[in-house]
């Protein structure tokens, strides 16, 4: 009897292999025949799940949002103090261990050839997006006597920042120093928030 095969299984396997490309040999060489062999499938198999390139880059980028999605869900507790909650989703956005390091090396390759690519330049807004809108929804919850524009801005930017230089220095932006930079910038934010309550006119 034939080999029955899990069509989603294969796709992770796929995505597996593309990341793997990526990484060595960069998203140039993320060709459909290049994945197949890295996956050990032909490339006729290989087309049955992604006809083309474009396809298969937007699928594997994918994957690594809803990755990232899928960890926040399920680290975060139903309640809890919203500084640890904070940090919590903040740690799961950055590169903090091996398997994290690897998505966002090849996100930041994503993001690169956004620029030429007008479906992984919808995606990678979308990502942007949802970023930021994360970003606006812990200053909100930790700092809503603040100016919320401002600090979403410096949120997100320390965010991609750390996210690059882990990338390109990880032997100076490491993990314990990331977890340093977002303790102190939530340390700053609640206290900016005291201040600007502090400051506001008391009803006679």
């Amino acid at each position: 009897m034939p080999k029955v095969v899990d069509p989603a299984e294969r796709r992770r396997e796929v995505v597996a292999a593309a990341w793997r490309v990526i990484r060595e040999d960069g998203l140039d060489r993320a060709s459909v025949r290049n994945v197949a062999r890295e996956a050990g499938l032909s490339t006729g198999s290989l087309r049955h799940y992604f006809a083309t390139q474009p396809e298969l880059l937007a699928f594997t980028l994918r994957t690594i949002i809803e990755r990232i999605e899928e960890r926040i869900a399920a680290a975060l507790p139903a309640d809890g103090d919203p500084r640890e909650r904070a940090a919590r989703v903040l740690h799961e956005l950055l590169p903090m261990d091996a398997e994290r390091a690897a998505e966002n090396q090849v996100w930041l390759a994503f993001t690169a050839r956004a620029l030429v690519s007008p479906e992984l330049r919808a995606l990678c807004e979308e990502a942007h997006e949802a970023l930021r809108s994360g970003c606006r929804a812990l200053v909100e919850s930790l700092a809503p006597e603040t100016d919320i524009e401002r600090e979403t801005d410096r949120l997100h930017a320390l965010v991609d920042g750390l996210a690059v230089h882990a990338a390109l220095h990880p032997r100076t932006t490491t993990p314990p120093r990331m977890r340093a930079a977002i303790a102190a910038h939530l340390d700053e934010l609640h206290t900016t928030d005291d201040s600007a309550e502090s400051g506001k006119k008391k009803p006679c």
